[in-house]
């Protein structure tokens, strides 16, 4: 009794549904996580571009083959969505067949002296089960097996020497950028070394002379 009661879970359309929203949620997380490694490894490739070559071509092979893993993951993401559409439409469709026999039978009992063929066998099975599902909504779309291809060392040597190219153009914009500061010198030093006037001296002289008659006036009145 409990074998027959797990089969008819196994097969319950609901469960399968429910089943490949979780494999379709743990696709995506997976999906996120290798992009975020993907997008490590490119910082890695940038900033050892100029500094350690073969650290960055080592970081743009991992990148690579996660790339690809990330193109597989997504083929079989599309897989299991492809999957579960067509699991819900052939839930629906079975509803509707549902439904449909049960009108059936309604209309049977309200006339009985019609049969045509049990209205052509129930339209032909709903199309023979609209077509299985579409061929299984065309072989569950058919992802292809994805393999960790080759890598071309000169498209690595490429993709390096433009980082390079990038991290040096960074460089060079920087050092244009960048302010030049000229030495403080002192208030005091510079009043020292400006150079005085002829008016100045002028003024000086003049005040010299007044002073000098001055004192010779004084001395005569003294006298």
């Amino acid at each position: 009794m409990n074998l027959f009661f797990n089969k008819k879970k196994e097969n319950d359309p609901k469960a399968a549904i429910i089943k490949l929203r979780e494999t379709r949620e743990m696709l995506e997380k997976r999906e996120k996580h290798l992009q975020a490694k993907i997008d490590n490894e490119l910082v890695i490739a940038r900033e050892s571009a100029t500094k350690n070559k073969q650290r960055a071509l080592t970081a743009l092979k991992r990148k690579r083959m996660l790339e690809a893993q990330l193109e597989k993951i997504s083929g079989s993401l599309m897989s299991v969505e492809g999957q579960a559409m067509a699991i819900e439409s052939a839930n629906v469709n079975l509803e509707t067949f549902k439904t449909m026999q049960q009108a059936s039978e309604a209309m049977k009992a309200m006339h009985k002296d019609i049969n045509i063929d049990k209205i052509d066998q129930t339209i032909d099975d709903i199309r023979e089960h609209t077509d299985r599902a579409n061929e299984i909504a065309e072989v569950i779309s058919r992802p292809d097996a994805l393999g960790f291809a080759e890598l071309d060392e000169d498209e690595l040597n490429a993709e390096l020497e433009e980082l390079e190219q990038e991290e040096l153009d960074k460089q060079l914009l920087s050092a244009e950028r960048a302010p030049v500061t000229l030495p403080q010198v002192p208030a005091g030093a510079v009043r020292a070394q400006q150079p005085i006037s002829p008016l100045h001296q002028a003024n000086a002289h003049a005040d010299e002379d007044d002073e000098l008659n001055e004192l010779r006036e004084s001395m005569g009145m003294l006298a």
